[in-house]
């Protein structure tokens, strides 16, 4: 008879195939890109419509390290609530009106993992306005992309990656805002980058157990 020389048998999960690396907020800076992050969500910004009938959400959240301001277009703004877990897959980092903000970039993925109890810090909050950052990041400039109609869901890529009007390089307009004093839509400003049509995949949707 065979005899188990350590110990009791344990059941172990299987390896995940496709692991993620997760980064902190706080070493997130202006231009980077395949950002993964796990955040909960702390505030949300009232709506902001675009001249294309588009809708932006600006999400204040945390993780461990610090808070970061995150913009979600469109449905998938609908469905995130405050106290929501969420993991942000392939995102970037722009400037926009001078902070520092997440963006869900060219096949990015947002999913909902839960809403339960999450450590985090907003005492470091890197979205803190900031002129030394705008002078140094360059507007989003528009090419190679699907033109500037109403557009397909999901989130931008980053500065050189795909924000386009038909190729024809033109900067975009500024969005026109729904009334509200929140700070962090506050109007006037650049418009944020626009959102990839129909290439960016979201999943706002609870993760499998």
């Amino acid at each position: 008879m065979a005899v188990n020389m350590y110990g009791p048998m344990q059941n172990h999960p299987p390896p995940n195939p496709n692991p993620i690396d997760l980064m902190a907020i706080k070493d997130i800076y202006p231009g980077m890109k395949n950002i993964n992050v796990i955040f909960i969500i702390l505030e949300i910004g009232p709506v902001t419509l675009t001249k294309e009938n588009r809708e932006v959400r600006t999400f204040k959240v945390a993780d461990q390290s610090a808070a970061i301001n995150v913009s979600i277009w469109d449905e998938p703004g609908k469905q995130l609530l405050p106290g929501d877990i969420v993991r942000l897959t392939k995102g970037y980092a722009n400037v926009w009106r001078q902070s520092l903000t997440l963006y869900s970039g060219k096949n990015g993925e947002i999913v909902r993992l839960g809403d339960f109890c999450y450590t985090f810090n907003e005492m470091v909050n890197m979205s803190e306005p900031n002129p030394n950052l705008s002078a140094s990041i360059p507007q989003p400039v528009l090419n190679n992309g699907s033109g500037g109609g109403g557009g397909g869901g999901g989130g931008g890529g980053g500065p050189n990656s795909g924000n386009s009007n038909n190729g024809t390089g033109k900067t975009m307009g500024a969005p026109k805002s729904v009334p509200n004093n929140n700070p962090l839509l506050a109007a006037g400003g650049p418009q944020q980058p626009k959102p990839h049509a129909a290439t960016t995949r979201y999943a706002v949707a609870a993760a499998a157990a």
